[in-house]
């Protein structure tokens, strides 16, 4: 036979395969059994593909070479003939020796990768325990779990399923094997098994449908006497929690145990033992109750009683993955249920995060040195590093949260980050880097089915195992960077997730840190930017001093929360927020609870306290809304119609109007500072939840939730004036209409409240007392509002009516209808495209909305006058109402591309368009700019300039009212201040001048726009 030397065709075209013996490839395609196909270029092609090009061929022609004759040329034809079956096939040897082994020694087990219908890509259990239904001993039992194994190592390798549907289909074929062992040991010893319940409790990766290629299956075995009840009555503890019975059962019990241990020690055996065939893995019962120096099989009672008086914490954390799986079905299902509660209590155990913590250590201290660096699963950055968070974090949080009690690692992480115990994006990472690993350590079991987590050494093995998971290019290179990189995110977020500070307390009351000497305590306060060390020190004595169960939560949730205090603009204001909190509220309950059992709250809490003057303020008039920020739901805005329904029921129930209002004013601040603390949150970003990017969102969410509050607010008092003085019903029909930044849903922390009042005297009912009627609800309106009390006034400005301050306060529909038929200028048909109603008669607020559209939307468009006429305005109020002094390249409302020039712009397009563009007809600044760019009325480059500026100067408004807890239109001239507004807007600290500037460019542009369109357009 002759070689092909290096310069050969087909020598060059095995090594472009993948081939890394090219010499030896050839040779091996020239075996007898290959003839039919050896020239076939697809044969070459999917060779190549395969993780071992080498491998593939030598499993191959094995194969080929063991086919019984008559069988031989049907496996080549199909092979060419069927792509899925040859990318099984060859993907299997090419990345498995050891099944290529049990190919070559059972030649027709290829049969089981033909696929015919769905359910053989995605068998479940039940087609398992079929698969296995025939095999009636030990030998055939091995032989028909290895053509599973088969089947589901195909899938894996060709990716038609991914990683956790692989683990979870090893689950349940260890689970359909079990039963057959255990129907194999119990048709042996027929006697034992009519002695006995027995049942199988999965444990570790089997119990969580994650079972790996290769992997000791863990087991925990109960049992009952065959005659008895549910277990639970059947026998007392020894003491020991070997569950020895008393009374009459007690020999049939003791009968029935031996029976079952027999049973469970046979099972084992068929599993575990090397026969021809080889082993199917090992049964391990040493997670049972006392380990291997306990019984193998035991009552219900027994185990319930070592539970509640022996066991160690460990042990609470192997149950969490505890799943029936074979054998008597009821008993099994009686022992989750009965466990399960225990399993969920056990962090409540003293020192149950240290014991896990402590586990964790000392796994990582038994690896020898020599193989740290290539532990896959045990060390650093490993898979048992992501288990332990989430198993810790589950534990933690699973006593109150049943959503988190999955047994599956990936679901377990899923839950945890959609209850928010996990930060979205560090739950991303985590999956992504879990999947990659549990990835690698299944391609380096599969290749000789060995249980190894150690990722090899050699060049050849890299090689394979990188181009088994799709990396091509340079498979080492790209396998060893991609590890890295996975393990550095797992070592990093296990070190955050692990050890974080707030577990203690999340989990139990603890002491917290060894406290700091007062010098060095000073020190490290001035070192974190605390401006006034001394008094931060003192609010630090009153926090956390005494044996108190108040002083040792805070005692634990000090260290980090300093550290969040520090990430502000103003580190002390936070520390005696918190104080002040704490003072109100450290003796309820509920709010120790919070603090203990919810990280975010505690974050949360101190981003707000830290973040500026009125939010405090807002949550110390009323310290129990802080819980508001421990609830999943909390920070959410609620809706126009729950704001509404809850105010005018807080009214309903009030015996004066000055206490319905009091009650309304309560509401309005709580969900102000829920509006207010959800904003700062979702702009400084917390330890588990990112920034918000998107800025025009959080303008929006803010303006929405002000928006539906002041109208809620001002339903609440006209239902409060008119109940005081009319009962239900007022003489005249009255709707509050909201104008400006109200009707546009577009208000502020610190916006007043525009309106126009309109009424319709009811029928049989004089016009002048109908007016009298309705001027005296607004003035009471009006009073009740601004009432002097702890919470927040709300000023009602009408001063947009008809003929301004000099005209009258309420006028009918009629009257507006004449007037504006007479006598409307074009300012006030401006005025009017942010009109809508608020609060009152609905059917009167629609009317008068279809009176005003034909004003505010002109059907022939805007004429020439009219156009001058709002030029010469806007240009005159530049001139004469920005404030001596003002820089107007700062001032947000009148200053140079600002919210009046963006506005102004906008409302022009939209008095001059709208009769023609229907999405034009809204209140909303940003929904109007966007529908003009979509229609082709303003470029979209030049649409997104003023959108920027507009958003931008809305953020720093509100900021200004957080911050400095009053309203401007400036940025603060005050160092402190301005960097909290600078942190507000995403700023580093140190950033000021950069934010001014940013400012400025922003503004500029948009005033370059404005320019084009509203001027000179």
């Amino acid at each position: 036979m002759t070689v092909p030397g290096r310069r050969s065709s087909t020598f060059t075209r095995l090594l472009r395969s993948g081939f890394t013996d090219p010499s030896a490839a050839a040779q091996l395609l020239e075996a007898d059994a290959l003839a039919p196909v050896r020239a076939d270029p697809v044969l070459l092609d999917a060779l190549g593909a395969t993780a071992d090009p080498d491998l593939a061929l030598r499993g191959l022609v094995r194969l080929a070479e063991a086919q019984p004759a008559e069988e031989g040329p049907a496996l080549l034809d199909t092979l060419l003939s069927s792509k899925p079956l040859r990318d099984r096939l060859l993907g299997v040897l090419g990345a498995s020796e050891a099944l290529a082994d049990h190919l070559a020694r059972h030649p027709r087990d290829w049969h089981a990768l033909v696929t015919y219908e769905a359910a053989d890509l995605h068998p479940g259990l039940a087609e398992f325990e079929q698969c296995l239904a025939e095999a009636h001993d030990p030998v055939a039992l091995r032989v028909a779990y290895r053509r599973c194994l088969l089947s589901i190592a195909a899938r894996d390798v060709c990716g038609t399923i991914d990683v956790a549907q692989t683990a979870a289909e090893l689950a349940d074929l260890a689970t359909a094997t079990l039963r057959a062992a255990l129907r194999i040991a119990s048709a042996a010893a027929p006697e034992d098994a009519a002695r006995c319940r027995l049942a199988v409790i999965a444990m570790g990766k089997c119990g969580g449908n994650e079972l790996n290629y290769v992997s000791d299956v863990d087991v925990i075995f109960v049992a009952e006497a065959a005659n008895g009840g549910n277990g639970t009555a059947k026998g007392t503890s020894n003491g020991n929690g070997n569950g020895t019975s008393t009374g009459s059962a007690s020999g049939d019990e003791h009968k029935a145990l031996q029976a079952a241990t027999r049973l469970a020690s046979h099972l084992m055996r068929i599993c575990s033992e090397t026969t021809v065939e080889g082993s199917i893995w090992p049964v391990d019962a040493n997670l049972r109750p006392e380990g291997r120096n306990g019984p193998l099989v035991r009552t219900l009672s027994s185990h319930l009683a070592y539970y509640q008086r022996w066991a160690k914490t460990w042990e609470f954390q192997a149950l969490l993955k505890a799943r029936a799986v074979a054998g008597d079905a009821e008993l099994g299902a009686q022992y989750i249920e009965a466990i399960s509660p225990l399993v969920w209590q056990a962090a409540e155990r003293e020192n149950f995060v240290a014991d896990v913590q402590q586990m964790r250590r000392r796994v990582v201290d038994n690896i020898p040195a020599s193989q740290v660096d290539r532990e896959l699963k045990l060390g650093p950055g490993g898979l048992r590093d992501v288990e332990f968070a989430v198993q810790l974090l589950q534990l933690v949080h699973g006593r109150s949260d049943a959503t988190l009690r999955s047994g599956t690692t990936l679901d377990a992480l899923h839950a945890l980050a959609a209850g928010g115990y996990v930060g979205r994006a560090d739950a991303a990472q985590l999956n992504d880097a879990y999947r990659f690993l549990r990835a690698m350590e299944h391609r380096i079991q599969l290749h000789r089915l060995r249980r190894t987590h150690l990722v090899p050494e050699d060049e050849a093995d890299l090689r394979r195992l990188g181009r088994s998971l799709g990396l091509r290019t340079e498979p080492v290179v790209e396998l060893n960077k991609a590890w890295r990189r996975h393990a550095t995110v797992v070592r990093r977020l296990h070190e955050k997730l692990f050890y974080r500070p707030l577990l203690d307390a999340v989990a139990q009351l603890a002491p917290g840190e060894t406290r700091l000497s007062p010098r060095a305590a000073g020190q490290r306060l001035e070192a974190l930017g605390y401006a006034d060390p001394a008094a931060a020190l003192r609010h630090l004595e009153a926090l956390a001093s005494g044996v108190t169960r108040k002083a040792a939560i805070q005692r634990t949730l000090l260290p980090v929360m300093l550290g969040w205090f520090a990430d502000s603009a103003d580190p002390d204001a936070g520390l005696l927020g918190f104080r002040k909190v704490s003072d109100a509220l450290g003796k309820t309950p509920w709010y120790l609870r919070l603090l203990r059992d919810e990280g975010a709250a505690a974050e949360n809490l101190a981003r707000v306290l830290s973040a500026g003057r009125l939010a405090p303020d807002l949550l110390m008039r009323a310290p129990e809304a802080v819980a508001l920020l421990g609830d999943p739901e909390g920070l959410q805005p609620r809706t126009h119609e729950a704001l509404e329904q809850e105010v005018l029921a807080a009214v309903g129930r009030a015996d004066s109007a000055e206490a319905a209002v009091t009650a309304a004013r309560g509401v309005r601040r709580r969900e102000l500072f829920r509006t207010a603390a959800a904003d700062i949150i979702a702009s400084y970003g917390t330890e588990d939840s990112p920034a918000e990017t998107d800025q025009g969102a959080l303008v929006d969410r803010v303006g929405r939730a002000v928006s539906d509050l002041t109208a809620a607010t001002i339903a609440g008092a006209l239902r409060a004036a008119v109940r005081d003085q009319w009962g239900d019903t007022l003489p005249t029909r009255f709707a509050v209409i909201g104008v400006g930044r109200f009707g546009g849903h577009e208000l502020g922390y610190g916006s007043d409240a525009d309106v126009l009042f309109v009424h319709e005297p009811r029928e049989g009912v004089d016009e002048q007392a109908a007016a009298k009627a309705a001027q005296t609800v607004i003035a009471e309106m009006r009073r009740l509002l601004q009432l002097p009390t702890a919470d927040p006034p709300l000023l009602i400005d009408a001063d947009l009516r008809p003929e301004g301050r000099s005209g009258p306060l309420v006028r009918t529909l009629a009257s507006y209808a004449a007037y504006y038929r007479r006598w409307s200028l074009t300012w006030e048909s401006q005025a009017l495209l942010r009109a809508a109603p608020v609060a009152g008669d609905l059917d009167l607020g629609r009317r008068f909305i279809d009176l005003i559209d034909p004003l505010r939307y002109p059907s022939d468009g805007l004429g020439d006058d009219a156009i001058r006429e709002i030029r010469r305005l806007k240009a005159r109020m530049e001139s004469e109402r920005l404030p001596r002094g003002a820089d107007p390249t700062l001032h947000t409302k009148l200053g140079r591309g600002g919210l009046s020039d963006v506005e102004w712009t906008v409302q022009l397009l939209q008095m001059r368009h709208a009769s023609a563009v229907p999405a034009l007809r809204t209140t909303r600044t940003r929904e109007a700019l966007a529908a003009a760019q979509a229609a082709g009325l303003i470029p979209a480059e030049e649409a997104q300039v003023l959108d920027e500026a507009w958003v931008l100067a809305t953020r720093v408004r509100n900021a200004v009212m957080l911050v400095r807890g009053r309203a401007g239109d400036t940025f603060p001239s005050e160092a402190r201040e301005l960097s909290a507004v600078g942190r507000y807007l995403g700023y580093a600290e140190g950033t000021v001048g950069e934010m001014l500037d940013d400012y400025r460019r922003t503004t500029r542009r948009a005033r370059a726009v404005v320019d084009d369109l509203f001027y000179a357009g």
